[in-house]
Formats: structure tokens, C-alpha cells, sequence
């Protein structure tokens, strides 16, 4: 019961996540030690599931997909989105330095822990790590295309944006503003249910989802230190982007109008700037830093006693 009450809280903590553009739920289950779970869960959605699940097999199937931890897990994500998503929302429009402050140490710790599962220090993990962080750096610096509502684009928008999402270090959302469809299908094709919009993005979402978490999972197989060390680097460079003194600028329409969800600016990009230290709000800043560390820690330490 502990352990899914853990696990739960784990998943709480993914679905908060998703709040912050820039962090990605699966930064979080990294450092939570569960990633590679997640990764064979989702894995484990092929042909043989399906054929349990047609022939009426339906423990089996539940057993085989390991229903009970994506049960527990996805439960806290979705009460987080919908509960604690929403406090987080209100924090980050009136607190943005704090919230960005406690996510920025947070990855900083969780770059080191993360790191710390790399067996061996070699040519082999240190070029991974080099290429994910320059990636993720590249990705927070580009300008977003114009809007494509081709069928094929689409469906590359949607393998990209489950790609991103699974992906340590990588933010959905931020990759589908730079790809210049955001508005498109999240502003106009979902709240209008625009099937000629959704079908390509929903398929290529599918097609993401059935083949990044084998390709993840091969790698970890495989290839175990230089895939943790690409994801490394992807939350290493997502650190630009969650970098908490910056100024947001805002996507707008063809008129120059900005473009609102939910009555809000979206953000479509940030021009940072270095803190001043004579402001009291910087080292209040340094504090939800240190907080974002020790939360990592313990996160690290609950780990350990499970494990004990």
C-alpha cells in the first residue's frame, strides 16, 4: 500500500509538471525512478495484448500490461492536471520567478542523480550527454514555423509531440509552438473537434507512442549508459528554458493581436537576462533554488527506503 500511495504522489508530481512549459512529466519520472518501468509499460501495448484482450482474456491482459502501476500512476496525473495543475497555474502567473526557481533547482538536482545511473564515464555516455544538452539548448533558441495544416506535417507534429513528452527534458507543447502548430490544433482544432485536423495528429501521436517506447527501450537494453546519458543532456539543456529570470514573449496573430487560451497569452518564446542581486525577490529566488534541490534529495531518499 505504501508503495502505491508513493507511487501515486509520484505520478501527482508528473501531472504538475506539465503545467510548467519547459518540464516534461518525463523528467519527473526519471528522477522518481520510474521511468524505465513506465517506458516497459507502455511498451507492452503491442499485438499480444490485443489478442488477449479479444479473446475475453481480460486478467491476463490487465496483468500483462501492468495495469496497476499505469492505474495508480496515470490516476495521480490526471487529479494533479486537474487540482493541484490549477494551483500551480495561479502560482505561476502571480510567482513565475519562484515557480521557475523551484523547477530550475529541481532539474539541476535530478541532472545529477539521473546522471549517477551511467555505469561507466567513457567517450560513450559523455558524447550523448554533449549532443542531448546541445538539442535542448537548439530547440529553446529557434524561431516557430508558420502554420501547416498538411496531413503529413501533422502527423510528424503529432509523433513529434508524443516523442517530446516522453522524452526527459523535452515539453510537448513548447515543441509544437515552434513547430508552428499550436494554435491549430490545440486553440482551434480540439475545441472545435476539427477531425481533419485531429485524425493525423491523433494517428501520428499513436505511431509516436507504439514506437518511442520500443526504440527506448531497446536503447536502455542495449545501450543502457549512452541512452542515459542522451537524457542527460536533454534535461541538462532544458535548463535554459526553465532558467527562472527571463521575460516571455507572447504568440500573436497576423494582425499582431495576442493569441489567448483560456483567456491567457501563450508563450512562444523568452529573452533571458541575468539576475540583480541587489533585489531582494533574486535571493528569495535562491531559496525556492535550494528547495527544488532538497526536494530531489528526499524524492532520492524515499527511493532508497523502497528499495531497502
Amino acid at each position: 500500500m505504501i508503495d502505491k500511495v508513493l507511487l501515486f504522489f509520484k505520478g501527482v508530481a508528473m501531472g504538475a509538471a506539465n503545467v510548467i512549459p519547459g518540464v516534461s512529466g518525463g523528467t519527473i519520472a526519471f528522477i522518481t525512478n520510474i521511468y524505465e518501468e513506465l517506458i516497459r509499460s507502455l511498451k507492452s501495448f503491442d499485438l499480444h495484448a490485443l489478442k488477449l484482450l479479444m479473446s475475453f482474456k481480460f486478467l491476463a491482459f490487465l496483468n500483462y500490461i501492468n495495469f496497476r502501476f499505469l492505474m495508480v500512476l496515470f490516476s495521480g496525473v490526471f487529479l494533479s492536471i486537474i487540482t493541484l495543475g490549477k494551483l500551480l497555474a495561479f502560482l505561476f502567473e502571480f510567482y513565475p520567478i519562484y515557480v521557475w526557481a523551484f523547477f530550475f533547482g529541481l532539474i539541476i538536482a535530478s541532472v545529477y542523480y539521473v546522471g549517477k545511473n551511467i555505469d561507466k564515464w567513457d567517450v560513450k555516455s559523455w558524447l550523448p550527454l554533449i549532443a542531448g544538452s546541445l538539442i535542448a539548448i537548439l530547440i529553446a533558441y529557434l524561431n516557430p514555423a508558420n502554420e501547416n495544416e498538411n496531413f503529413f506535417y501533422l502527423f510528424i507534429c503529432g509523433i513529434v509531440a508524443m516523442a517530446s513528452m516522453l522524452l526527459p527534458g523535452l515539453s510537448g507543447s513548447f515543441v509544437l509552438i515552434l513547430m508552428g502548430n499550436y494554435q491549430l490544433i490545440f486553440l482551434e482544432a480540439v475545441p472545435e473537434f476539427d477531425l481533419t485536423i485531429l485524425i493525423p495528429v491523433v494517428l501520428g501521436s499513436a505511431v509516436g507512442f507504439i514506437l518511442l517506447s520500443r526504440i527506448i527501450s531497446f536503447l536502455l537494453d542495449r545501450f543502457r549508459d549512452s541512452t542515459i546519458g542522451l537524457l542527460t543532456g536533454f534535461i541538462l539543456g532544458s535548463l535554459v528554458i526553465i532558467w527562472p529570470w527571463k521575460k516571455a514573449e507572447y504568440l500573436v496573430n497576423e494582425t499582431g493581436e495576442y493569441i489567448l487560451k483560456n483567456g491567457k497569452q501563450i508563450v512562444e518564446s523568452y529573452e533571458w537576462f541575468s539576475p540583480d542581486l541587489a533585489d531582494p525577490e533574486t535571493w528569495f529566488a535562491a531559496i525556492f533554488i535550494l528547495l527544488g534541490l532538497i526536494a530531489v534529495i528526499l524524492i532520492e531518499g524515499t527511493a532508497k527506503i523502497q528499495e531497502g
